[in-house]
């Protein structure tokens, strides 16, 4: 081969390795979408009285050198544990830093949001905080990125691939059950109305996504909040006992939310396939044997005390400063706080729904639904 046809070949194959550079990798992407049981951050860029933005939150967070990320609890989420495990090189950043729509063509993006919920108003009290609607907004915002960079063909392929989980519905259950706040709160619609109401407009929600390119779901029930310190120090329980009300509100919901994502499945399956994930009986489980998995309490919160206003923060070293309560073995504790589990169980619930069976994912696991061969 003379000097000049080799000189070709050395500029055509570095043409061709930049034009694929901007292409996606084949490992896991994730988009994330939800409150603060899986927010990365988000909540920082906000004007809000939501944020985990100071010590001891990210206490257990390696990669920031257990200093706060903005996520709510002492270390990982469940989408940071389940994406390490499926090969995910680094973590979804939030929407709102700077700069990180790039990332939408490598790892994907989190546009979780503390204190909001799948109705518009909820969490309101919080101020700032944005609603799984203005989340879906968002991500279209990314689509169109992605539709710049790699063109539409290529997005649409690049998205069926893709992991989209969404974890909401909590603050909204929790802001139906909490006392009507005077010159705020009217009267409360009937439980099945209202369950019906969440269902509908989470709904609206996935099918906007489906319409955006998104084919793979993962959709999170809720877990069994009547359990959580702040709910069991507002109906004033004892120790071991959860509030039966709450919990029965929100299995009803869930049985909606499932019922809703099996006419899913029918309706836009087999390439698209809408994963219900269990979190309520996976809890459930934790708490009625949490001595079982390795814990010695499940009623008081690691951080803040186990009485309102349940905040948990650290201050400085000065006599002035107070700090809140921190126990000793976060390990030890299914609650990191008032409201989030600590990421010991986050490891846990993450392994069920990673690799459990129908009971726990339906109609498959997450592993297999990220293995799922949708084209």
């Amino acid at each position: 081969m003379d000097i000049f046809r080799f000189s070709k070949l050395l500029i055509f194959t570095s043409f061709v390795l930049t034009s694929f550079h901007v292409l996606p990798s084949l490992s896991f992407i994730s988009f994330v979408f939800g409150d603060s049981l899986v927010d990365a951050g988000n909540n920082d860029y906000l004007f809000t009285l939501s944020k985990a933005n100071l010590p001891p939150y990210g206490i257990d967070f390696k990669p920031s050198g257990g200093q706060p990320t903005g996520r709510f609890t002492n270390g990982r989420t469940i989408p940071d544990i389940i994406g390490q495990t499926l090969g995910a090189v680094s973590f979804p950043p939030p929407y709102l830093a700077p700069n990180t729509q790039p990332d939408a063509i490598h790892g994907g993006i989190n546009y979780a949001s503390g204190a909001s919920g799948i109705l518009d108003k909820t969490g309101s009290l919080f101020i700032g905080r944005i609603p799984l609607s203005n989340q879906v907004n968002y991500f279209e915002q990314s689509r169109n990125y992605m539709v710049n960079v790699m063109g539409e063909k290529r997005t649409k392929a690049f998205l069926k691939k893709a992991i989209f989980s969404l974890t909401t519905g909590s603050n909204d259950m929790l802001n139906y059950v909490q006392p009507s706040i005077p010159f705020l709160g009217g009267d409360k619609v009937f439980p099945s109305t209202f369950q019906d109401y969440m269902v509908f407009n989470l709904t609206t929600q996935l099918k906007r996504l489906h319409e955006l390119g998104a084919r793979k779901f993962v959709v999170v029930g809720i877990a069994p909040l009547g359990c959580i310190p702040f709910v069991r120090a507002l109906n004033l329980l004892p120790r071991g006992k959860c509030s039966v009300e709450v919990n029965t509100l929100i299995q009803g919901y869930n049985q909606r939310l499932n019922s809703t994502l099996d006419q899913l499945n029918r309706q836009l399956g087999p390439e698209s396939v809408f994963v219900y994930a269990n979190s309520y009986d996976v809890f459930s489980r934790i708490i009625l044997s949490y001595r079982h998995y390795g814990f010695e309490n499940a009623d008081e919160p690691c951080c803040g005390g186990n009485f309102p206003p349940f905040i948990c923060f650290k201050g400085n070293n000065n006599a002035s400063t107070a700090t809140s309560v921190l126990c000793d073995d976060r390990s030890k504790y299914v609650f990191w706080d008032a409201y989030h589990p600590t990421e010991a169980v986050n490891i846990i619930i993450s392994k069920m729904l990673l690799d459990g069976d129908e009971s726990i994912s339906f109609p498959m696991n997450i592993r297999e639904l990220y293995n799922y061969n949708n084209s």
